[in-house]
């Protein structure tokens, strides 16, 4: 499976709050250095911030340029790795026009919830579709949620991640879940290479 044919897209907007109004939600940097060594570790092609917000943009792009370009760099290598592939962008239909334009290839995409939806496929499910080759974006929302118009525009919506009851993860606890599930390797396939 090519994994740097896989993208993560970190919405900020439109998402729910609590009350279930259409907000913007604020970038937050624990966000985007935990989301860009997710990708680093499992070898995908990279995380795109999306607000529509130009002030959080150059907020977010100072704070990536410090660690990739700046003092930071220095400071912490392995930080500016994980960095390298942030992007940020002011719409989701920027993100699919630049992974078009890089790849020349729709991407597939993929939304993430909590709860269940229409389209809604597993994690075997993904793989196998995966393993066919393509490009694919994983969408996840902050806040309290993808807006439902915005789910019901993706290809799929991943099965959501189930514990016990509790069902309020951090957007970067649930990315880790979900990527370990699509691309993690178990001790037996450990074994096996």
């Amino acid at each position: 499976m090519d994994t740097e044919r896989v993208f993560l897209a970190l919405l900020h907007w439109p998402v729910y709050d609590r009350n279930g109004n259409v907000i913007t939600t604020a970038l937050t940097t624990i966000d985007i250095h935990d989301l860009g060594r997710l990708c680093k570790t499992y070898g995908l092609g990279g995380v795109y911030i999306v607000t529509p917000l130009s002030s959080q943009i150059e907020l977010g792009e100072r704070m990536v340029k410090y660690w990739r370009e700046g003092p930071g760099a220095s400071f912490n290598p392995l930080r500016k790795m994980a960095l390298e592939n942030i992007k940020f962008s002011p719409t989701l239909e920027d993100v699919l026009s630049d992974l078009q334009a890089k790849f020349k290839d729709r991407p597939k995409t993929i939304a993430t919830s909590a709860k269940r939806w229409p389209k809604i496929i597993g994690y075997r499910a993904l793989k196998e579709e995966m393993k066919k080759g393509g490009l694919f974006l994983l969408i996840f929302g902050t806040g309290w949620g993808l807006t439902w118009e915005l789910i019901m525009s993706c290809d799929m919506v991943l099965e959501p991640i189930e514990g016990k009851g509790y069902n309020h993860l951090s957007v970067r606890t649930a990315a880790a879940i979900i990527i370990d599930r699509l691309f993690g390797r178990c001790e037996d396939e450990r074994n096996d290479s």
